[in-house]
């Protein structure tokens, strides 16, 4: 048995400066509500402060995977995808080829098919026509060129440009793929460079499997005639069935109405999984709801006799089928929404065979930096335990896959942990026999049953702060938790059932619970832990944390692809996911980076959860991509605390909910040139309520001929207002005002602006003339709003 693990969210020199069944869906949704972004899945997703410069948008990708020591070629929609030269893949093994790229028409190109399609029916009825042509004039003859050109126009026409596709999936670019037979299978990030810039990451699989796909289907051959296809008695809907041999990955695409169907051969008493990825390639839609692609998995036997059906694995949207095959025979997976809906970007993967596939886990973690022994459920799977040595760890979350017979299992998540650990010990049930535990303690333990319920008993002082908190579903247990805290006297003090952590970027209900609270007096408190719904079994593993807070922060940082150039600045936004109470400032920089890079209004203010900042390029152009890694530094309890921002895509649900969902790297892309503002005036600028501030800026832009400045700003604080923009040379400054109305002292954070200008010029004749000019965002700067300063009396 071979063990992978590898962990979920790796912390990080500084650089300074500048239940689900077919009937009975119910979907469940949290609002981010410290994360307030404008976003569109087809459209870039950018942090609050201000987009950078439009870059490529990827949709879908599809197929969006491949086996090791293949040649395929692959298909990817979106916007801006115009220009693409090349693709950037993470890992090792992949190379890429671009060949060929579909936009939609302009009307100028819709109009002149128009015509050309006119002249050439027009010739060919005049070549039809008895006698010679007009005047005399030779009769024209209607080539096979010609006909090939009608038939060319006729499906440009039908094409994206003529139906009006949604503009965020319109585009398309084709590459050639080739993936060496050692390219480590798994999860990769897949980017591709076009003319604007750098698009978004998205999820791209090497898989160890067979892999078959069914035309890939684009807004041009939706548009175009396709081949007429069965109709499911039962729902009057298009229905394909195609043959595979297994174990095998196939990928599809969804269009509406459509249910896809693979027919394949199974022995009796094999051993079948079935693993689909749908919500896991593209976790959110903006603009579909529930905001994925639910896709459902049946299966049928040779009659047509459905034996086995998923729409869901337990809270997760993909659903995985388990199922022992009764007797030899050919068996029908049948692949669809669980509403019919259905678009170029409703991808799906789906991983079937004699599989192993972990459902569980137990315990959910161990103590750093013990060796950590796991009892292991599921199917197919080569022993039900497994060791994991976690010396070369630190506290975390990390994933864990195991290997049989060459392939490789799902990975499913544990927790490592300074703190002591303990296994719940049963009977637990009632406050006479609860488990005595001393703070800090991690529990690990299980509703092994339903009805089941856990208590503990915990000895507190007066005026002491005591945190319980369950992570269950964020380590993939079913567990729904509820907390509930009480005195010896049977009072309940504290409850809690779902909390929501901003952190957990996937998931849409928070089921986790957590409480905080101050003892009331000294003496015996108990804590109880049960699932709400009132579910148990082997599977509903938790593990329980009861100890004094312990103050820290996680960072996230958007966006995952930052897009720039040389010698400019550009905004990003880094969010603060504080814990336990901790509130001090945050200071950020930039580990490891090039010569040249750097950061402007690195510090996330006290008590704050989020600022915009920006950061500085350098003045050299790079034709790759390079990796960036932002770190965060606070000083808590005495001692210096220092995390890594984790890269994310701000993605959004359903037209509404937000979700910081962690990618694996932070690129940037450094291109074109321009040249850089830089602040002259002290930091942070004290802005008075009611009075104004001046800003002094040095800019290079009146040297290039531009002058008019005007400055915008992006995302302002409440009552600040830019008043007045003067240039003296090279000298552009600002005064802004505050607005006693609105405004609040104390606000800090970072001042965000776009310049732009005008530049005159003589043109034919003599005549004057002027051009808009954008100057591009400035250097972040810090600010703070402040009491006036009383008048002096005379």
């Amino acid at each position: 048995m071979t063990i992978i693990t590898s962990q979920v969210l790796p912390p990080a020199k500084l650089v300074g400066g500048a239940d689900g069944h077919r009937a009975r869906h119910c979907w469940r949704t949290v609002f981010f509500a410290g994360v307030i972004v404008v976003a569109f899945s087809a459209l870039p997703t950018i942090a609050r402060a201000q987009p950078q410069r439009t870059a490529p948008r990827i949709a879908y990708v599809y197929p969006a995977g491949g086996q090791q020591g293949a040649t395929f070629t692959i298909s990817i929609g979106g916007q801006n995808l115009n220009g693409t030269t090349t693709a950037f893949i993470t890992g090792n093994g992949v190379t890429s080829r671009v060949v060929g790229y579909e936009r939609p028409l302009a009307q100028r190109e819709i109009t002149d098919l128009r015509e050309q399609q006119q002249k050439l029916q027009e010739k060919r009825i005049a070549s039809k026509a008895k006698g010679n042509g007009a005047a005399g004039a030779a009769k024209p003859v209607f080539t096979a060129e010609d006909e090939k050109r009608v038939v060319e126009i006729r499906q440009k026409l039908a094409g994206p440009g003529r139906r009006g596709a949604n503009p965020g999936l319109a585009e398309t670019v084709t590459l050639e793929l080739t993936l060496s037979k050692d390219a480590p299978p798994g999860d990769r990030e897949l980017r591709i460079k076009a003319a604007s810039g750098l698009s978004n990451p998205f999820t791209f699989s090497v898989s160890q499997l067979p892999e078959t796909s069914e035309p890939v289907v684009t807004p041009t051959s939706i548009a175009a005639p396709r081949p007429r296809r069965e109709v499911d008695p039962r729902t009057n809907r298009p229905r394909v069935t195609r043959d595979v041999k297994l174990p095998a990955v196939v990928n599809g695409q969804i269009l509406p109405g459509e249910v896809d169907r693979y027919r394949f051969n199974a022995k009796k008493d094999q051993r079948l999984t079935v693993v689909v990825a749908a919500r896991a390639l593209i976790p959110f839609l903006a603009d579909a709801v529930p905001g994925w692609f639910q896709a459902t998995a049946a299966l049928h036997d040779s009659n047509g006799r459905e034996v086995a059906y998923e729409d869901d694995f337990r809270f997760n949207p993909d659903p995985v089928l388990a199922y022992v095959i009764p007797a030899d025979g050919d068996y029908t997976l049948e692949i669809k929404d669980s509403i019919y809906r259905g678009r170029e970007d409703f991808v799906y993967r789906v991983a079937m065979g004699e599989l192993p596939f972990v459902t569980s886990i137990f315990p959910l973690g161990c103590a750093f930096p013990e060796r950590g022994t796991f009892e292991l459920s599921g199917w197919n799977l080569p022993s039900t335990r497994l060791a994991v040595e976690t010396k070369d760890k630190r506290p975390g979350t990390f994933v864990v896959s195991v290997r049989n017979q060459g392939q490789f299992s799902n990975r499913v998540r544990f927790a490592l942990d300074a703190h002591p650990e303990t296994l719940e010990t049963e009977p637990n049930n009632a406050r006479e026999a609860a488990q005595s535990l001393n703070a800090p303690m991690i529990v690990n333990g299980r509703i092994e049953r339903p009805g089941d319920r856990d208590v503990f008993r915990v000895e507190g002082a007066a005026g002491a702060t005591l945190v319980a908190e369950v992570f269950a579903r964020r380590l993939n247990s079913p567990l729904d938790s509820v907390l509930t805290i009480t005195d010896a006297s049977g009072k309940v003090i504290a409850s809690n059932d779902d909390y929501e952590d901003k952190g957990a970027g996937l998931t849409t209900h928070h089921a986790d619970s957590r409480v905080s609270l101050t003892l009331p007096a000294p003496g015996t408190y108990f804590v109880e832990v049960a699932d709400t719904q009132h579910h148990g079994g082997a599977e509903y593993g938790y593990r329980l944390r009861i100890a004094p807070p312990q103050p820290d922060f996680e960072l996230r940082v958007t966006p995952a692809t930052i897009n720039a150039k040389a010698g400019m600045h550009v905004p990003i936004s880094v969010y603060a996911l504080r814990r336990d109470g901790f509130a001090g400032d945050i200071m950020l920089g930039l580990r490891d980076a090039p010569r040249g890079f750097g950061l402007s209004g690195a510090r996330i203010p006290a008590g704050q959860d989020m600022v915009h900042l920006t950061l500085y390029a350098g003045a050299t152009t790079r034709d790759e991509p390079i990796e960036l890694a932002i770190v965060g530094q606070a000083t808590i309890a005495g001692r210096t605390t220092t995390h890594a921002a984790v890269p994310a895509e701000d993605m959004m649900q359903a037209f509404a909910y937000h979700h910081l969902v962690p990618m694996q790297r932070l690129m940037a892309q450094v291109s074109g040139r321009g040249a850089a503002s830089r602040l002259i005036s002290s930091s942070p600028v004290r802005i008075p309520v009611g009075g104004s501030a001046r800003i002094e800026l040095e800019t290079p832009a009146a040297g290039r001929g531009v002058e008019n400045i005007k400055v915008d700003f992006t995302d302002p604080p409440p009552g600040v207002a830019v008043q007045k923009v003067t240039m003296r040379g090279e000298v552009l400054a600002l005064v802004l005002t505050c607005d006693p109305a609105t405004a609040k002292i104390g606000t800090r954070g970072n001042l965000l602006m776009q310049a732009a200008g005008e530049r005159k010029s003589v043109g034919k004749g003599g005549a004057k003339k002027s051009s808009r000019v954008q100057l591009g965002s400035l250097p972040a700067i810090p600010f703070e709003i402040v009491a006036a300063t009383p008048a002096r009396s005379t």
